[in-house]
């Protein structure tokens, strides 16, 4: 199964909200025909009718891919109508949070290629990162495929087990609200003193993408990064000893953070 078959066969998306757009757009762009696109949207937004696909109309009995990007609440209600795909050959990927293999398995039919997938709000700008995993059904070539389409928004890893799904949602998935309070936290710290709020907002944002930037260009791990720019006794350093200490700084605030995040999706999936 390639990109070529998905052109031939078509594709589905359920949902079709910031991460669908995103989707949809990188798929356009990398040259997969608008005319082989069903997108199914309760209110498609007016790039999305205009971008050629077909939106809210009549589906392919058996397309190559549907591509599941509703959020939980409704899943229920707009999976029933693609069961007859199910037991065949559609190979199904959810970017929807929370819901296991299993549950699509028990309403599309156990013998349905499904692979799960977890993607984050940096997508939107092409910087995502998407974890994914495949059940028994889905093949190596599948697992390929979905790689690939999901490169459209940033990179992909796999995982070894679904159950590693709850800590990659505590990181990734859940993680960029962490650097977004983080920048918050670095801006009101600047306020406090003295800066003007939108020169330390301005500084702040910088700061923290141009950080992330630089740790992923750079050969050197972030612990050297950090080494780098800590000259003895200086500035940052002093700021590294509050930031740094193993009891009351970081890193036993962001392991709690962490370990939150991850069991409360343990708590969702269990219903």
């Amino acid at each position: 199964m390639d990109m070529k078959h998905v052109a031939e066969r078509g594709l589905v998306l359920l949902g079709c909200g910031k991460m669908g757009s995103a989707m949809l757009e990188g798929w356009l762009a990398g040259g997969l025909p608008a005319n082989s696109v069903w997108v199914q949207d309760p209110s498609p937004s007016d790039w999305v009718k205009g971008s050629g696909v077909n939106v809210n109309e009549t589906l392919p009995a058996k397309p190559a891919i549907v591509l599941v990007a509703v959020k939980p609440q409704v899943m229920a209600e707009a999976l029933p109508v693609l069961e007859p795909m199910g037991n065949g050959e559609t190979l199904f990927i959810s970017v929807a949070a929370g819901i296991g293999c299993a549950t699509y398995e028990d309403m599309l039919g156990s013998d349905t290629p499904i692979i799960r997938a977890m993607p984050n709000t940096p997508a939107a700008v092409g910087r995502g990162i998407t974890a994914i995993i495949g059940n028994a059904r889905a093949s190596a070539d599948m697992l390929d495929l979905a790689e690939s389409l999901l490169k459209a928004v940033g990179q992909v890893v796999r995982l070894e087990s679904e159950s590693q799904m709850d800590a990659v949602t505590g990181v990734s998935g859940s993680g960029p609200a962490y650097v977004f309070h983080m920048i918050e936290c670095m801006a009101a710290a600047g306020e406090a003193q003295g800066l003007a709020p939108d020169l330390a907002m301005a500084l702040a944002k910088a700061t923290v993408a141009g950080a992330g930037a630089l740790a992923e260009a750079a050969d050197e791990t972030p612990a050297q990064l950090r080494v780098n720019v800590t000259s003895p006794n200086g500035t940052t350093q002093a700021g590294l000893e509050v930031l740094m200490n193993a009891e009351t700084g970081l890193p036993p605030l962001i392991r709690k953070t962490v370990a939150a995040a991850a069991d409360r999706s343990r708590e969702l999936a269990n219903g």
